[in-house]
């Protein structure tokens, strides 16, 4: 029997709220600034809806900004402070973009409800909003807030997995991090939107592993077509989307695990994802299945819970880009 597409949306929704429900962390939970700053979910939604219209790049720079982020040293915002030796300094954040919302959006709480919403939340929200808005608005997962703001941000703390590891090492940082192996392929199907330098796949089109030839685990056919776009002498360093579907390249959605199941994955992890027997039933079930964007809203918000700061540990900052406490360490 067939199923019309909006009762399939509407039951991804439903199965994300209730499977929220009853959600807290610690000092996280649903609705936090209710009391404080009542409408803080629909200032930010206006702020990103707003900017998502002229920009709709924001959605993957911004699901790469909230990771970044949290997996590091927990979802803290320490990445968004400024600083000689700060996170954003690091080799892997050197290309992290989406600032300039983040502080548009702080700009606007704070006229509204001065020193009450953290940065650390600001990142959580607007990633969601911006998930929500590239999956054509079929997927609005909800998000606990209640998050306090980092004090610290050392580039050297700054521990991040690599699109070169095995499925194996990689889980073993996403365990470190109390996130299941199933938390870790959502995650990584964030790459359903999004671009990658053709610096990060060169060995792959040209000489894996040494070999002088293209990575075995990649559709010759692909690898032509990339190999036009990625030429082996050139001195650009151009990009490529990371979901081949050309339909989807800018939608939150499963063809990504579609792609990499073809042998078509643009990041050797992302394709490794496909043939680990660690991960290949998981990428199987969700390329074959319609319920992704609710999973994938559960794994954002299980990323979403890790190092979170409290008031103890954290502070609400003025300006997401500096700390209040003199103390700061950036």
């Amino acid at each position: 029997m067939a199923v019309k597409s909006s009762t399939i949306s509407a039951l991804i929704v439903f199965l994300a709220l209730l499977s929220l429900s009853h959600f807290s962390h610690g000092e996280l939970r649903l609705k936090f600034y209710n009391e404080t700053c009542s409408n803080v979910e629909q200032v930010v939604f206006g702020v990103v809806e707003k900017a998502f219209r002229t920009n709709s790049r924001l959605a993957p720079l911004m699901i790469r900004l909230y990771f970044h982020d949290c997996f590091s040293n927990g979802c803290d915002a320490s990445l968004l402070l400024d600083g000689t030796n700060s996170e954003k300094t690091a080799g892997p954040n050197l290309s992290v973009d989406g600032y300039a919302l983040i502080d548009a959006v702080k700009d606007e709480l704070e006229s509204k409800c001065e020193g009450v919403v953290s940065c650390a939340d600001i990142i959580a929200l607007v990633t969601r909003d911006l998930v929500h808005l590239a999956s054509g608005r079929k997927a609005r997962y909800e998000i606990p807030t209640g998050r306090f703001d980092g004090r610290e941000s050392l580039a050297s703390s700054v521990d991040l997995p690599g699109p070169r590891m095995s499925v194996s090492d990689t889980f073993k940082m996403f365990e470190k991090r109390k996130l299941s192996l199933t938390d870790m392929v959502l995650l990584l199907g964030g790459h359903t939107i999004g671009e990658a330098h053709c610096s990060f796949i060169m060995d792959r089109l040209y000489n894996f592993k040494n070999t002088g030839k293209p990575d075995p685990s990649m559709d010759p056919t692909f690898v032509k077509q990339l190999s036009e776009k990625c030429p082996k002498n050139s001195s650009a360093d151009g990009v490529v989307n990371l979901d081949q579907n050309v339909s989807s390249s800018n939608v939150v959605d499963s063809s990504f695990y579609k792609q990499i199941k073809s042998r078509r994955g643009i990041l050797h992890i992302d394709q490794l994802l496909a043939t680990d027997k660690m991960t290949s039933k998981i990428v199987m079930d969700l390329a074959d299945g319609n319920d992704f964007l609710a999973r994938f809203g559960r794994a954002m918000v299980n990323l979403g819970s890790f190092g979170v700061k409290d008031k103890g540990t954290g502070e609400i900052r003025t300006s997401c880009r500096a700390c209040k406490n003199l103390f700061c360490t950036a």
